[in-house]
């Protein structure tokens, strides 16, 4: 699991609308979210029609924020400090749902408890201390109410890019575009751009491009441990129990990009077999790059 600190928060006022030079060319979004850089593709729209979009896609990221931030008085951030939050929306629910059936699907590996061990390693605090807060299992979660154990944090950094992705899919899907490519730290593909797959670059832990995928109604999502580096010089996905990462860079495609973000991250600490293992439960989800 992972806490990137350069994922900062929200910054739209640099967002930018690039007008096309000819009708048939695709607009263009650029700005942050979640704090990565963002941006998305839209075929067939004009400009007047892309602003007005583009505006409730800001208004979408800057609700995903004050939702799974840590960076902001997020929801997120109110359960870790008062250990419970009541009435949560319909999008968080949904959110830990999944992240309950990947966690329990990976053994345990992909774990959003992992936030007070990834303190402790980035700052050299005590990290038996901080193992012993962590465990999904100890989360209760109900309709009406989220609770947390006295001392327990969580971060959705390993999956909620990948949700963002998928909340603005959503949201362009109901306008009516069904050409659109989506980045948002993590990448979702609609449809086709001029009757040919969208391409997206896979990149290695120093930024290097080691391939290219092809993507039609499909999502991307990428991992790096070494991408960033937490205390010591170590990686910043981290095992539950603080075992190594197996691979250096893992690229997984699956029909949403909340469970390709998910999957890659856990798959950084996992073994070819138990890799295996978990794409039986995943159907459609695939691994792309394992490096």
């Amino acid at each position: 699991m992972t806490d990137l600190p350069r994922r900062r928060f929200l910054t739209l006022a640099a967002a930018a609308i690039a007008a096309p030079a000819r009708a048939s060319e695709p607009v263009v979004w650029i700005g942050r979210a979640l704090g990565a850089d963002a941006r998305i593709i839209l075929e067939g729209a004009g400009a007047r029609q892309a602003e007005r979009v583009f505006g409730r896609v800001e208004a979408e990221l800057l609700l995903i924020e004050s939702q799974f931030s840590l960076h902001t008085d997020s929801a997120l951030v109110r359960l870790n400090r008062d250990g419970r939050l009541g009435w949560p929306s319909a999008e968080i629910v949904d959110l830990f749902d999944l992240s309950g059936r990947v966690h329990r699907a990976t053994g345990g590996v992909f774990d959003p408890t992992i936030q007070p061990l990834w303190i402790a390693t980035a700052t050299g605090g005590d990290t038996g201390a901080a193992r012993a807060l962590t465990g999904w299992e100890k989360v209760r979660i109900s309709d009406t109410e989220i609770r947390l154990e006295p001392g327990m944090a969580l971060t959705f950094n390993g999956i909620a890019q990948g949700a963002a992705a998928d909340r603005i899919a959503t949201l362009l899907r109901a306008e009516g575009f069904g050409d659109v490519l989506i980045d948002m730290g993590e990448v979702m593909a609609l449809g086709n751009r001029a009757g040919r797959p969208w391409r997206a670059a896979v990149a290695d832990p120093e930024g290097a491009e080691i391939g290219r995928v092809d993507l039609v109604g499909r999502a991307l999502a990428t991992s790096s441990p070494m991408g960033t580096r937490i205390g010591a010089g170590m990686g910043h996905i981290l095992h539950p129990q603080l075992k190594p990462a197996q691979w250096s860079t893992v690229a997984v495609s699956a029909a949403d990009a909340a469970t390709a973000d998910a999957l890659s991250t856990a798959f950084c600490l996992m073994s070819l077999d138990d890799i295996g293992s978990v794409l039986v439960e995943f159907p459609g989800a695939m691994i792309e790059f394992l490096i």
